[in-house]
């Protein structure tokens, strides 16, 4: 039998098979297909294709009706946002402005493909919110000139997660398109809600007098605060650590 990360290559083959005719036309009794459909109820996925140039899913697999109650037929990106855990709506914010920076990169360059994989919690079927993993798998297409994206999302509510943070990765090591495990998972934000709150605010310009007002806290616990954001990055001040979350468009 496949281990689960050679079954991720189903959804390369997919990608091959599909993308010389702009995955239109796709028989859901083709054996690839069967095959996608079967691994992704077994690890409680589904998983779409879209253009991102014409800002349109094209094709979704039938899970996205028993995972987030929304039928294949009718899935779009409003869908995503809307169901969208009101907590996570800033990093899912994020997550769609570094998806537009992706299209455009590869769109201007002709050429290439990049990688962004985060957790957000999302509504499911039943209205309860769940944790989900977002993989996307952006690239270029010569045939067609424009930027696909292949997005998988898998149910993560039964793994060990970080006590603090959330899983976040941008980049082109495709080795992380996998099904997700705790090492995977540990990749991304370290930080507490109240430490990346801090974080905004010194962004902002405000200093541990005035964010300890602004959170009605002592400028030793912001400082504090300040201290452990340090000690869990590989940065000597605040100021590098903020200028390398504005290139990931974290803030």
């Amino acid at each position: 039998m496949k281990s689960d990360t050679d079954n991720y290559r189903l959804y390369l083959k997919f990608i091959e098979t599909y993308s010389p005719a702009g995955f239109k036309g796709i028989d859901r009794n083709d054996p690839l297909i069967l095959e996608l459909e079967e691994f992704s109820e077994q690890h409680n996925q589904f998983f779409h294709v879209a253009d991102l140039v014409l800002i349109q899913i094209i094709w979704a697999s039938t899970r996205s009706a028993k995972m987030i109650g929304i039928p294949h037929e009718e899935l779009n990106a409003y869908h995503f946002f809307e169901a969208t855990h009101p907590d996570d709506i800033y990093k899912h914010t994020l997550g769609r402005s570094k998806l537009m920076d992706f299209a455009n990169d590869l769109y201007n360059a002709k050429k290439g493909k990049t990688y962004l994989s985060m957790n957000i919690r999302i509504r499911n079927s039943e209205g309860k919110y769940e944790d989900l993993l977002f993989q996307l798998l952006f690239f270029y297409s010569e045939i067609h000139k424009t930027v696909f994206l292949l997005q998988v999302h898998t149910n993560i509510e039964s793994f060990k997660k970080p006590k603090y943070g959330y899983h976040y990765y941008v980049g082109d090591d495709l080795s992380l398109f996998r099904y997700p495990d705790e090492e995977m998972l540990k990749i991304g934000i370290p930080f507490t809600n109240r430490e990346f709150e801090i974080i905004k605010l010194i962004e902002a310009g405000l200093d541990s007098n005035q964010i300890a007002e602004r959170l009605f806290l002592s400028v030793y616990t912001v400082n504090t605060h300040r201290g452990n954001i340090l000690e869990k990055t590989d940065f000597k001040n605040i100021s590098d650590l903020i200028y390398d979350l504005q290139k990931k468009r974290l803030l």
